[in-house]
Parts: structure tokens; C-alpha cells; sequence
């Protein structure tokens, strides 16, 4: 099973253009490659198609060409405008009638598709059994997953080359990122990192950090990558999370302020740009009022000058009860259902894979005490004051449909601040995900900003 991903925003945008781009990968590149595989195309819909294969090796490797010459025919393409194919294939027994085809199996097909990330191929464990060690390439385990109308877990394998292409070298970045540890005057233990090199760029921290794990996450991996390419990247873990001391009396705003102060010392940074993302934007803003001959520039995104209790909005306050009363219930369970509840707000539109991975991320940075205390401390913070005494150039972007920190409060960050720039990215989510139109729109801005600010 295959489909377009965002078909109807590309053909709203688009719809000539999309349908001839469409009919020409059709003619030389889909049809003639099923043909080859001795597939059959059962039928087909204004996204996609269902594809029958009398050999299973045959359906995966076809689903790999395709996928891989979709990438070579579309890579003039911004990625806003670019044809995506999600590709699902699984394996069993079918109800032909009259040409058509039916069945349970086909049902699970479909799910998979829907699974895929854009560019992607999903496969049911059953099929990766048969097919794994006659292939070449890796697909990813994103173990057993629930999908919708199937009352059974469906193990599911996955393989993104649009992943594995981009970040290849991601290896050797991580090994090469240089982990150091200094001490907080109230003796608290700080770990901080930098990778990259060229101008230095300092990232605050945000919602639970973890300096080596956040490489393996691919929502925060593919950032870290991208960064380390152009920058001397450098972040820590704020106290009571990832590698730094979790036994800390003080998790407040004052103690955090403190901290930032403590790893700029530390790591000899003398002038430098601002990455501030969520919380950690308030911290910025702080920073940047007490320090401003330090900071170069700030680009800040999904961020807020005042906390959910600091807005007079009793239904964020009723939610940061609830939240704060749930991370301290089950945060350290094994059982992702607590921390899944962060992860549905940060990344409603995220795959199956990110949002696992998030919610494992979420459970090994900190311990559940401690997340309920930061999130505690983020909600009642308040720098509106600060932020209208700002003196340095800033970008403030905020995805429109933010399901965690609403658009309204990134625009009043950027009004507060004397001279910011503000950004819409297009999107739902909290957190920017790679391969989005709002991934790449925001890594455009921050090239582009970047340059005009150096040094």
C-alpha cells in the first residue's frame, strides 16, 4: 500500500504542477519498476495504490527503488513542495474478487502505510523475517505497535532513507562531542558539552535534557547534527536532569541563572549566539539582560516570557496541576502512558518511533521528583520585565498550531523584546521534527540569521 504524503496541501498549493510531476514518476519511474518486480497493480486512488507481488523479496526491493528514486527526481524540490511517498507491505493471505482484493492482511498494509514516515517503508515483522538477511540495507525496529481497528500488536520495522542519507556521519559527531563537568557555587555538579566548530552557539536547556542520550533521539539527533556542522555547539544539562547532579536542594530560576553563568565560565565562552528553545527561552532572556556584552544574538523558538500560571488562564492552571500531580504518579514507570501525555502535547503529528523514543528520553533524564519540580519552576516564571530591557538582535519563532505553549504567548515574547523579529513555522507541533516544512523553514531562518549577525 503507497500514498502521498500531504497530498491535499500539495495539491491545493499546486495542482497542475503535482498531478504532471505525479503522471511522469508514474510512466518512468513507479509503473515500469512494479513491472520489473512482477507486480501487480490492483488499483489505484488519487494518492496512491495497492500493489500485489507474488514474491516477497520482489515487493521490498521494488518499494526500496522506488523510494530511493523518488529522493534523485524530487531533490531540486523545497521540501514544502516535495512528492513523498509512504510505502506499507505486508505479508498473508487475500479475497480476490472480481480483481480486487480483501482481507485482514490487507487491512494491516494500510495501517503500515499510514506508519511510514514520508520517504519511509514500513514493514510487518512477519515479511521482515522472511526478507532481512537478503537484503542490503537496515530497517529500524520500532517494536510492537497498536493500530487502529486491529485488535492484535503489530511489530513494525521501518527503513528511512532520507535519514540514513542526511545524517550518515552522525557517528563521528557524537564521538567527537567533548563532555566536561564543573561545580555550581551551591555545589551543585553541572555537565555541559560542545561539538562542531566555528562561531560558538550556547542552547539553553529545555523540557529534560540528557547530553549523550539526546544523540540517539531522531528528533533531537538530526538537530544536534546540523548544528555541530556549522557551530561550535555547546549545551548542558540543567540541574536534576540527564548528567548533571539530580541531588539538587535548589531547582529554581535563580539556581538556573546561576548555572548558565557557572558554564560560560567554565567553557571560556567570551561572546556567543543564543539557541533558546521552550523554557529555555526565559533563561535566555535573562541571560541576555544581565550579560548583553556576552551575547551576539538570540534565535529563540516555542518559547514564553511568563509560565502557564503566570497567564490568569484557569484552564492552564488546571493543567499544570493535573500534569504536575501525573509526572509525580508515574513518571519513572516503565509504562509510557504518563510521559506519553507530554509527548501527545509537544508532538501531536510525530511517527510512532519519535514519540516512543521521546517518552524513553523523558524517563532516563530525570527522576520523577525532580521533572515535577522543573515543571513547576517553568510555569511559575515570569521575565517580562527583563525581556523589554533585551539589547541584542532576536529571532523569535513559534509553530502555529503549538498544542504545549500557545502561538499568542510566542508572539508576546517577541513584543516585549525591543527590535525581535517573529516567525510563524507551519505546523501542530511543540517540537520541531525533522523532515517537516517547519524543520527546514526554521533551519533557513537560523542559517539566514546567523549570518547576518556574525561577528
Amino acid at each position: 500500500m503507497a500514498d502521498m504524503a500531504g497530498y491535499s496541501r500539495l495539491i491545493e498549493a499546486d495542482e497542475d504542477g503535482v498531478l504532471a510531476r505525479q503522471r511522469s514518476y508514474r510512466k518512468t519511474l513507479i509503473d515500469p519498476t512494479i513491472a520489473e518486480a512482477h507486480g501487480r497493480i490492483v488499483k489505484t486512488t488519487g494518492d496512491g495504490m495497492m500493489v500485489e507481488f507474488t514474491s516477497p523479496r520482489a515487493a521490498v526491493t521494488c518499494a526500496l527503488a522506488i523510494q530511493s528514486g523518488m529522493i534523485k527526481h524530487e531533490e531540486n524540490e523545497p521540501h514544502d513542495t516535495r512528492i513523498q511517498y509512504r510505502i506499507g507491505i505486508n505479508i498473508g493471505d487475500v479475497v480476490d474478487e472480481d480483481g480486487d482484493l480483501f482481507g485482514d492482511d490487507i487491512n494491516v498494509a494500510a495501517r503500515l502505510e499510514q506508519m511510514a514516515e514520508p520517504g519511509g517503508v514500513c514493514l510487518s515483522d512477519a515479511l521482515h523475517q522472511l526478507v532481512h538477511s537478503h537484503l542490503d540495507v537496515a530497517f529500524a525496529d520500532l517494536g510492537s505497535q497498536s493500530v487502529k481497528n486491529i485488535s492484535r500488536p503489530i511489530r513494525v520495522w521501518q527503513w528511512t532513507p532520507i535519514e540514513r542519507e542526511r545524517y550518515s556521519d552522525a557517528r563521528e559527531l557524537s564521538r567527537s562531542q567533548q563532555i566536561e563537568f564543573c561545580v555550581a557555587p551551591d555545589g551543585v555538579q553541572l555537565a555541559y558539552a560542545r561539538v562542531g566548530t566555528g562561531s560558538p552557539v550556547l542552547k539553553m536547556p529545555n523540557w529534560l535534557n540528557h547530553l549523550e542520550y539526546d544523540w540517539y533521539d531522531p528528533i533531537r539527533g538530526p538537530m544536534l547534527q546540523d548544528m555541530a556542522r556549522a557551530h561550535q555547539f555547546i549545551r548542558f544539562d540543567q540541574r536534576g536532569n540527564g548528567l548533571s547532579d539530580w541531588e539538587a536542594e535548589d531547582i529554581s530560576e535563580d539556581a538556573m541563572a546561576t548555572d548558565i553563568e557557572t558554564v560560560v565560565k567554565a567553557a571560556g565562552l567570551e561572546r556567543f549566539a543564543v539557541f533558546a528553545v521552550s523554557q529555555g527561552c526565559a533563561f535566555a532572556v535573562r541571560y541576555a539582560a544581565t550579560h548583553p556584552e556576552r551575547v551576539r544574538c538570540m534565535v529563540m523558538y516555542g518559547g514564553y516570557a511568563r509560565g502557564s500560571l503566570r497567564r490568569g488562564k484557569p484552564d492552564q492552571e488546571a493543567l499544570h496541576a493535573a500534569t504536575t500531580d501525573v509526572i509525580r504518579a508515574g513518571w519513572g514507570s516503565v509504562t509510557p502512558a504518563f510521559r506519553h501525555m507530554f509527548t501527545e502535547m509537544m508532538m501531536p503529528t510525530a511517527s510512532a518511533a519519535q514519540k516512543e523514543s521521546f517518552d524513553e528520553l523523558q524517563r532516563v533524564a530525570s527522576s520523577p521528583e525532580n521533572a515535577a519540580r522543573v515543571n513547576d519552576m517553568n510555569a511559575r516564571c515570569d521575565v517580562s520585565d527583563l525581556a523589554r530591557q533585551i539589547k541584542v538582535p532576536v529571532l523569535v519563532l513559534h509553530a502555529e498550531g503549538d498544542k504545549r505553549v500557545p502561538v499568542e504567548e510566542g508572539r508576546r515574547l517577541a513584543a516585549l523584546i525591543p527590535g525581535a523579529r517573529f516567525q510563524t513555522l507551519p505546523g501542530d507541533n511543540h517540537m520541531l521534527l525533522p523532515g517537516t516544512p517547519a524543520y527546514d523553514s526554521f533551519s533557513r531562518s537560523f542559517r539566514e540569521f546567523m549570518a547576518e549577525h556574525h561577528d
